[in-house]
């Protein structure tokens, strides 16, 4: 159990950073990682500044999905993030790449966590992105207790399994009382190559309805495109390559604007 009062411990803001944005899902195989690099993407060729800190320290895969495998440097103990298309990048698969295993308890993923947020030379932001991993887990609270969170996003597939878990992810940000930017219904359909056809292989409509009955945004619908598999294999993610990340990425930065709004009423940010 998380107590309610650990959102309102202090915590300190990322220098240069001005918007913090976790991804999240209730369990894993829905696709977060994907939607979190490609919106990284996206949000970078509209202009914006961003960067990406791969939280899942279990199973980092940003590395691949950019097409990156380099190893960070130090300068003057600030570790430096790397960079690909357009997105600074951090991820304990830079650190540790290949098979091998970390077998870590819950102070070392902390300690780690603290290390990515507050030693690297992030520079100026407006937005960083956080793929966390998934559950409601160490690195959750981590995250939630010591950083000025300005919303969260859950990203789930139409199922009934994956929107179960869902609603735990949600329920676990209200908790603690981090803004819900929305929900992600990814997998959503897939569009026959020969006939155009839409079919719903994991159901139909699960994440709007989720949507409306947890009374949080619905962000939009992802197709199940053998593209995007493609082009997060190859270290080339579709976003550099086609607009189907577009609506979503317009729609996250709406809620972003209207999040911070309703915190600080005499705000202004600009598009």
């Amino acid at each position: 159990m998380v107590p309610n009062q650990s959102a309102e411990a202090p915590k300190q803001p990322i220098p240069g950073v001005e918007n913090l944005i976790a991804i999240g899902s209730g369990k894993g195989g829905v696709g977060k990682t994907t939607v979190s690099v490609n919106l990284a993407i996206a949000l970078a060729a509209a202009g914006h500044k961003v960067g990406l800190l791969d939280a899942d320290v279990y199973g980092p895969n940003v590395p691949l999905m950019m097409g990156i495998q380099d190893q960070p440097h130090a300068i003057a103990e600030r570790i430096q993030p790397l960079f690909a298309h357009g997105v600074k990048l951090m991820s304990m698969g830079f650190m540790n790449p290949g098979d091998k295993p970390l077998i870590w308890r819950g102070p070392m993923l902390h300690s780690v966590i603290q290390q990515f947020l507050r030693s690297v030379e992030w520079g100026e932001l407006e937005y960083l992105l956080i793929d966390l991993p998934p559950g409601t887990g160490d690195v959750q609270l981590s995250l939630i207790q010591t950083a000025p969170l300005t919303g969260a996003i859950v990203v789930t597939t139409p199922s009934d399994v994956s929107l179960e878990d869902a609603r735990k992810a949600v329920n676990m940000f209200k908790q603690v009382r981090v803004p819900i930017l929305g929900i992600v219904e990814n997998m959503s359909y897939l569009i026959a190559p020969q006939s155009g056809e839409r079919i719903d292989v994991f159901g139909e409509g699960g994440g709007k309805r989720t949507a409306d009955q947890m009374e949080v945004p619905f962000l939009g619908e992802l197709p199940l495109d053998p593209n995007v598999r493609r082009g997060g294999d190859g270290g080339k993610p579709v976003a550099l390559t086609t607009g189907i990340f577009a609506d979503l990425t317009a729609r996250v930065v709406e809620r972003i604007i209207s999040v911070r709004v309703k915190k600080s009423p005499s705000i202004e940010i600009s598009d």
